[in-house]
């Protein structure tokens, strides 16, 4: 990454972890709460079809970069012009803490 022009960090997006609430019945409901809005480069790295749920659907992966942060964990999410991208994975390109890269999935109605 020490090529990497933090001016490509164009896109403003928010990041939201979830949060469980028990609902009163033995089950819970899932609200999303905004950790930050930050800059973010977005990059859509692949497009393709899956079988699920008994029916096709579309499956739109992206590779978002963004200012290193500590508090990014697993199920957060980032939502960028109405669209949801759930974070699969999380790494430090070059360990330097400069940077984090995230692998997402578009999340599709």
């Amino acid at each position: 990454m020490s090529g990497f022009d933090p001016g490509q960090l164009s896109n403003r997006v928010a990041l939201e972890r979830p949060v469980r609430t028990a609902d009163g019945s033995g089950g819970a409901t899932v609200d999303w709460v905004e950790v930050a809005t930050l800059w973010a480069a977005i990059e859509p790295v692949a497009a393709g079809e899956i079988f699920a749920a008994d029916r096709l659907a579309t499956r739109v992966t992206h590779r978002i970069t963004m200012r290193h942060r500590t508090d990014v964990e697993g199920g957060m999410r980032i939502v960028h012009r109405g669209r949801v991208l759930r974070i699969e994975a999380w790494r430090d390109p070059d360990e330097t803490r400069r940077f984090l890269v995230l692998e997402a999935v578009e999340e599709r109605p």
